[in-house]
């Protein structure tokens, strides 16, 4: 399971770094000697106020806000024929998280479907995951980001070569898409 922090710390960038503003998507240079307030961690990345607005800023630079930059290693095998371990992808999956939202995206139902295949003409077999998924508003900046960040993890799980995310409109998101677990951590029932 995985950990999700809330704290409300103040902290001075160390350096400079590149963050993502929250909710347009935008990426922003964030100056050293910046002063900012942490809101949340979650799957690695940190959700901070700076004066300026609101902005995730990934777990690499973890340090330049006085945190440790988290291990991303995957201890995970590949299945027999070399294929990546499905349960590995979805565990990767389950750290991406909306930086506005307290729930990862498979719990909040975002993730419509998760598929692997083997690249045709790859010497050795190569595995691509093909990933179909939405967002809670169609107008959410945030949308590459998080998809971004989905490949991104995907990758590390070994046996993966390739990795698609795809955002789509069909079916609409609605709440009643959202896991037991998710709706508890979010109040609903």
């Amino acid at each position: 399971m995985l950990a999700t922090l809330m704290t409300t710390t103040d902290r001075t960038l160390s350096r400079d770094i590149t963050a993502t503003q929250i909710p347009s998507g935008d990426k922003h240079t964030l100056n050293a000697g910046a002063k900012l307030f942490i809101h949340q961690t979650l799957g690695g990345s940190f959700t901070v106020q700076t004066d300026f607005g609101l902005f995730r800023i990934d777990g690499k630079d973890a340090d330049a806000i006085g945190e440790k930059v988290t291990d991303n290693t995957v201890n995970a095998a590949t299945l027999t024929d070399g294929a990546p371990d499905p349960a590995a992808i979805w565990d990767q999956l389950r750290r991406v998280f909306d930086p506005e939202i307290p729930v990862n995206i498979v719990d909040l139902g975002l993730v419509y479907s998760m598929v692997v295949e083997m690249q045709p003409d790859a010497t050795p077999s190569a595995y691509k995951v093909n990933v179909a998924m939405t967002l809670t508003a169609p107008g959410c900046g945030m949308g590459p980001a998080i998809a971004e960040d989905a490949k991104t993890k995907i990758l590390l799980v070994p046996g993966v070569s390739a990795a698609d995310v795809r955002i789509t409109w069909e079916p609409s998101w609605n709440q009643s898409m959202i896991s037991e677990e998710g709706k508890m951590k979010l109040g609903l029932i």
